[in-house]
């Protein structure tokens, strides 16, 4: 299991405001992921906003324009499965490049819950669905506080 030797986080999201990015495809594994993260951000008391893309490739220019109007952080969720083409390829490596170039860009974070996956049974065990062995969208909620506290520890 990847969740294991995870780290302890600060993660009190109090007067933070915290964009979810979410992909439609894949629902059932999507929505899991976006209800384990609006649960942890409840939790953390921040303020939370949720907007749909379509897909994992529209991820970081949605991701951009909320940084840019004022959120603290972004947390980006999406699936992606791999099928017979070389599109997964392709759309993993644009998400993921494209939320890297925005943290560059912007200053901010973004926590990064885009599943990559060979079949849907991966993504359902890392979805935070009962009975999955790890909760993706509770770690890139998590992440993306941390982030915003250590950065404000860096920048005084």
């Amino acid at each position: 299991m990847s969740g294991t030797g995870s780290p302890t986080l600060n993660v009190d999201g109090t007067g933070l405001d915290i964009v979810i990015v979410a992909a439609s495809w894949h629902e059932t594994i999507t929505n899991a992921l976006v209800d384990s993260a609006v649960r942890t951000l409840d939790e953390a008391g921040a303020n939370h906003t949720l907007v749909r893309v379509p897909g994992s490739f529209e991820l970081p220019v949605v991701s951009r324009a909320a940084l840019k109007a004022g959120a603290d952080a972004v947390v980006a969720l999406g699936v992606i499965i791999r099928g017979g083409t070389p599109h997964f390829e392709y759309v993993s490596d644009a998400a993921t490049s494209g939320l890297t170039q925005v943290t560059i860009d912007t200053g901010k974070p973004v926590g990064f819950g885009v599943l990559t996956l060979d079949d849907e049974q991966q993504g359902i065990d890392r979805s935070g669905l009962p009975g999955s062995k790890e909760d993706k969208g509770r770690e890139a909620a998590e992440a993306a506080i941390a982030t915003v506290r250590a950065l404000a520890a860096v920048r005084g």
